[in-house]
């Protein structure tokens, strides 16, 4: 992991972001205490398994039912 101080973070911040792009850590100090950190972002995304809710979830067999008229009414602004 590399320190550098606020004045050569400014100064080399391209060189800085390169490194950290090729995996390094980079840490910016500010009078030699250290005050964040620059790392490269990993895109992780879920692994996904096809249906592993499979047996957990249950639809009604009338869950496409259309609404009782007052429900619908209010969804439409026709509920009086």
């Amino acid at each position: 992991m590399k320190l550098v101080n606020i004045h050569e973070a400014k100064t080399r911040l391209s060189r800085l972001l390169e490194e950290v792009n090729q995996g390094e850590e980079v840490t910016i100090a500010k009078a030699g205490k250290p005050i964040a950190r620059l790392v490269p972002i990993t895109a992780s995304r879920p692994i996904r398994t096809p249906g592993f809710l499979r047996g957990r979830i249950r639809i009604s067999d009338d869950f496409d039912a259309p609404f009782p008229d007052d429900v619908q009414g209010s969804f439409e602004g026709t509920d009086e």
